[in-house]
């Protein structure tokens, strides 16, 4: 999962894009990076959040009045600065790209990049394999007089021929800005403009709340499988031939989206209220009666106050945020996701002690975050401990760019529900029926269906079986680089070591 951004109006947009990328930062905190072009393309990125990565120096290089950035989660490979975003290349001509997904089809993709047209790419990042693809669909038109019925057809090939979750948007020096999703519209995407003297401003986004931000109008979600195009006359152009179900990523609801973001016509926030007012049904089939509901701050927030309303029960603030540690989902290792709960969460031992807790968060994936949740509640004089998640089991992996990690480890893939509540320490443990959120996300409401793979094992893009392995094959490769590389090397003057 990342945030990606692109601006084009009649002046410089680099403060715009830093701003933009600003209120994605809870999309990606282990790089950023900004392409601008005038006459050239200007490209810098850097590690970690944005005044990490870009000082007034860099800035200051980042001229042109056309630009897009990216901020990255890093949910497959190293997080070296190589496969940070944007990527650039002069192939047939200048184009720069980000995307915020995950390419499923990489090796053949990939094959066939290099058997008809010789390019190779040059990192593991999947975005290269979308620009170097788009690229060459766009090599065989007439590049002197490129229209924008030959941008969209070359769009429209690359949707085929890509497979998996994306929404992209691309720089065509010269030409304009571009933006398309893949054909099932998984992961978001916005269009917005703003007014100035000087003429008008458009903005692509993850998310609205960029424009919230900025003084822009929202105009529209980029629908599945729509390219937008604005050219240089800053007209904008629209193609969608697909018309395929929207299967939009549930988990951005649930988790991974700001609650003050629209997304398909549903405000995130209002969605987690509905969510937690789902469960109250459960908690009171199960003859559980709290004495308040908490929630983990911050996304358990608006489902734990849903709850609470739907149940009659009071809620407080029981945990308190240090707003300066990164959001533990999104850290690479497990030991890292345990060290920032220990350090970002504090119970308030006066509202919790001798008290029967209901303690809501969005989700439970490994297990050992809400275990550490618990302990501390308990620490704090807590009577009981309910632990109540508004998403379903996650039982297989997100393939489509949420680091859910391989399916051995995700704790309701192999456990039961007892089995999870005696390994986190709760009295009971309660998560969403998957039949009640389809019903909230159900086609006929009008906002659109969605994907729910990670709780139902059923995938949009149809059989991935062999991607799976493969994924579980990388990742189990990497950690045992990572274990050969924590062993320390012997110097030659030193005795062996000794066998017992």
């Amino acid at each position: 999962m990342c945030g990606i951004v692109g601006f084009f109006g009649p002046d410089d947009v680099v403060h715009d894009i830093v701003f933009g990328l600003t209120a994605l930062q809870h999309r990606g905190q282990d790089a950023a990076g900004i392409a601008t072009f005038d006459t050239n393309f200007h490209l810098h990125k850097g590690q970690g959040l944005i005044p990490d990565a870009f000082k007034p120096k860099h800035l200051k290089k980042l001229t042109g009045n056309i630009g897009i950035g990216h901020v990255r989660y890093t949910t497959q490979g190293s997080n070296e600065i190589d496969l940070a975003q944007p990527f650039t290349t002069s192939y047939p001509f200048g184009l720069a790209m980000v995307h915020n997904g995950n390419v499923i089809n990489f090796r053949q993709v990939a094959t066939r990049l290099h058997d008809k047209y010789h390019v190779l790419p040059k990192t593991s990042n999947d975005l290269e394999l979308i620009m170097y693809t788009f690229a060459s669909e766009l090599r065989i038109k007439d590049l002197d007089h490129l229209s924008v019925v030959d941008i969209f057809d070359a769009v429209e090939t690359t949707q085929e021929l890509v497979k998996g979750a994306y929404a992209t948007i691309t720089m065509i020096a010269g030409h304009g800005l571009l933006a398309f999703n893949d054909p099932l519209g998984i992961r978001p995407l916005v269009l917005g403009r703003r007014d100035t003297p000087a003429g008008p401003i458009y903005a692509f986004a993850s998310e609205s709340t960029c424009f919230d931000y900025l003084g822009f109008e929202f105009i529209k979600n980029i629908g599945p499988g729509q390219a937008v195009f604005i050219d240089k006359n800053f007209e904008v152009h629209y193609k969608n031939k697909y018309a395929a179900p929207k299967n939009f990523c549930v988990f951005e609801y649930i988790y991974f989206a700001r609650e003050d973001s629209t997304i398909h016509g549903r405000l995130v926030a209002r969605e987690r209220v509905r969510l937690g007012k789902l469960l109250a049904r459960k908690v009171i089939d199960a003859g559980i009666r709290p004495d308040m509901v908490i929630d983990v701050p911050s996304s358990g927030y608006f489902a734990a106050s849903g709850l609470a309303e739907a149940m009659g029960v009071p809620y407080r603030r029981g945990l308190v945020k240090n707003n300066h540690m990164g959001r533990s989902f999104i850290v690479s290792s497990q030991a890292g996701r345990e060290d920032i709960v220990k350090k970002k969460l504090n119970p308030i031992r006066a509202f919790v002690e001798g008290k029967k807790i209901a303690v809501v968060d969005d989700s439970i994936v490994r297990g050992t975050t809400s275990r550490r949740i618990v302990s501390i509640l308990r620490e704090a004089g807590a009577a009981e401990v309910y632990f109540i998640s508004s998403a379903p089991p996650i039982v297989s992996p997100c393939i489509y760019g949420i680091d859910m990690a391989m399916s051995t480890e995700l704790i309701a893939a192999n456990y039961t529900e007892d089995e999870i509540c005696q390994f986190i320490g709760a009295d009971r443990v309660i998560y969403q029926d998957l039949s009640d959120l389809e019903e909230l996300f159900a086609e006929d409401k009008g906002h659109g269906g969605g994907c729910f793979a990670c709780f139902s094992g059923k995938y949009p893009t149809g059989d991935v079986s062999k991607y799976l392995r493969h994924v579980q094959e990388e990742r189990l490769s990497q950690r045992h680089e990572k274990k050969r590389d924590k062993i320390p090397s012997v110097s030659p003057k030193a005795p062996a070591p000794t066998e017992h």
